[in-house]
């Protein structure tokens, strides 16, 4: 098949890129950034510019679109409608002009709100945020281009937390202050995590190209879950050193060093590595249910801890 991927310069859509080629596939990149592994086969471009969109799906058989803007603490909060927002409108567009009928889409689990039990994709929609609001603005648009014809296929995929080699997000910010021995214990660490090992999601991605026409809605994430302080001892063992962390804090007062610390970014103008949000984000159930995913027959190639040792093994030793 022919393919693009948007979003393809990233930490998942690279490994994608790289799993559609060994299967067979043509493949090509639309990003923002040029690829760094696939120069070649990447047209520069943003999501917002709907002419250049357009014309880069011209042969095009499938799309995956994973551009986003995503990160923290974006200014101006408009850029998550502008690029997640108004981007799914414009890959709407150019889909029906390219008359190309299957979008893998991955959206987020963030749609189902902070401390919400188990959700599964059934479950009531909590938007809390401009990330997670722009989010499921997109779901709703693709899903009205869907409902257009009914030889669409549309498939959505929610991610929780991904982690892998090469990735530089919350999981590996962890992981690197406990290798290096800085990390501080915010709460009992009892509350669990649902997280997922990229090459895992890479190969649920993959095995969605032979989907038949409709619309399909999957949460991803590896099971079972693990509590934070399984993660960490997982990691101590297999960094080969015991725990050197002596300091554990509250979580009332490790929330309120993050909201220091966001006081001080809207003066410095500068990013750092504790926030609020990412002091809730630590604490809290991130925890939400795969029965669909299960249902599909699909079998991860890695279990959750193997993933953990592989990035492991990469990133720190």
């Amino acid at each position: 098949m022919n393919i693009l991927v948007t979003g393809g310069s990233g930490f998942i859509g690279t490994n994608l890129v790289e799993e559609l080629l060994k299967e067979g596939h043509k493949v090509s990149v639309f990003d923002k950034r040029q690829s760094q592994k696939y120069p070649d086969l990447c047209i520069v471009g943003d999501v917002r510019n709907k002419e250049k969109l357009t014309s880069s799906m011209h042969g095009v058989d499938a799309v995956y679109h994973l551009a986003a803007e995503h990160h923290d603490n974006v200014t101006p909060s408009s850029l998550y409608y502008e690029v997640n927002g108004g981007g799914a409108e414009n890959i709407v567009y150019a889909l029906k002009k390219n008359c190309i009928k299957k979008l893998i889409y991955t959206s987020t689990t963030a749609v189902y709100g902070f401390n919400s039990g188990e959700p599964n994709e059934d479950s009531p929609i909590r938007l809390f945020n401009d990330y997670s609001k722009s989010k499921y603005k997109a779901e709703t648009i693709f899903s009205k281009w869907a409902d257009s014809d009914n030889s669409n296929c549309l498939i959505t995929v929610r991610p929780t937390v991904i982690f892998g080699e090469k990735n530089r997000g919350n999981v590996y910010n962890l992981l690197h202050q406990l290798a290096s021995g800085r990390f501080i214990m915010v709460g009992s660490g009892i509350n669990k995590k649902s997280m997922g090992y990229v090459l895992n999601l890479i190969r649920f991605l993959t095995n969605l190209l032979n989907y038949s026409p409709g619309k399909y809605v999957y949460n991803f994430a590896d099971k079972p879950d693990l509590s934070v302080n399984e993660l960490i001892n997982i990691t101590q063992n297999a960094l080969g050193k015991k725990p050197k962390y002596n300091l554990r804090i509250p979580y009332a007062l490790g929330l309120m060093c993050g909201y220091g610390y966001d006081i001080l970014a809207k003066i410095t103008r500068r990013t750092y590595p504790i926030s609020s949000i990412r002091i809730k984000k630590f604490c809290v159930n991130t925890v939400i249910r795969t029965d669909k995913l299960k249902e599909t027959g699909f079998v991860p190639p890695y279990t959750l801890e193997e993933g953990l040792n592989r990035m492991i093994q990469s990133e720190f030793l």
